[in-house]
């Protein structure tokens, strides 16, 4: 969460949220032995901070495991060519670095805010960068929006989907490793269709030039290629995971 609620308790001012919406914004001051034992005690946990009438009363941590398979998922996306794994999250500081070195996570970004993931996204594309964004959210949309590819899951919002380039049929991320997979093998037997096609159908078109085949048998070759190859990438691609 990057922002927060103000609103009245008894009568005091109550304000709730992030430590940038509480200290930056509203003008809440915590000092540095506060805040000291605050990252302590927080751990990998994104901490709420709460305060009423001007001071700093508690804070709610809240834990929000990644999913069991991220970690494999991540590992076997990089074994499949991805090559720069990032997290945008409105999460902390430290719980973002946390997350990221258990899950193998090359690079993060706490406490983004949705206008600040569309920007990010753009910036790695005008570097050079071919991006793959997932995202399941409301706030995902215009990052989804930016990316070369996008990926929803399937337990996404519904904004998130129609925003999303894929839409996944599970919520499982090893599809995102089955995607990649087959995306790969679906391009290879493309490009291995179009070589064949062109060094076979130049071999006619010489071989008809020297007169050593009729017309009417280089259209039939022709032809028959052409049904072959149809054929041929009719067979279902085989799922080989690394």
């Amino acid at each position: 969460m990057a922002h927060g609620i103000s609103t009245t308790l008894n009568g005091e001012r109550a304000i709730i949220g992030s430590r940038h919406f509480v200290c930056e914004d509203e003008g809440i001051v915590i000092t540095p032995e506060q805040q000291r034992t605050i990252d302590e005690q927080s751990g990998a946990c994104s901490v709420v901070y709460l305060a009423i009438g001007e001071k700093p009363v508690a804070t709610l941590c809240i834990s929000d495991l990644p999913r069991t398979e991220a970690k494999e998922a991540i590992r076997m996306l990089k074994d499949v060519g991805i090559e720069n794994v990032v997290m945008l999250t409105g999460d902390s500081e430290k719980a973002a670095e946390i997350i990221s070195a258990q899950l193998g996570i090359d690079k993060y970004y706490a406490q983004v805010l949705p206008e600040d993931k569309h920007s990010m996204i753009e910036h790695m594309k005008l570097s050079g960068r071919r991006v793959i964004m997932v995202g399941d959210g409301i706030n995902d949309a215009p990052a989804l929006a930016a990316a070369n590819v996008s990926a929803a899951m399937s337990d996404a919002s519904d904004i998130a989907k129609e925003t999303a380039d894929i839409t996944l049929r599970g919520a499982d991320l090893m599809e995102l490793v089955r995607l990649r997979i087959l995306s790969q093998q679906l391009m290879k037997r493309i490009n291995d269709n179009y070589r064949f096609i062109v060094v076979f159908n130049s071999a006619l078109l010489i071989s008809g030039l020297a007169g050593l085949i009729s017309p009417s048998l280089s259209a039939f070759l022709h032809n028959a290629s052409t049904m072959g190859i149809c054929a041929k990438s009719m067979r279902k691609l085989k799922l080989k995971e690394k």
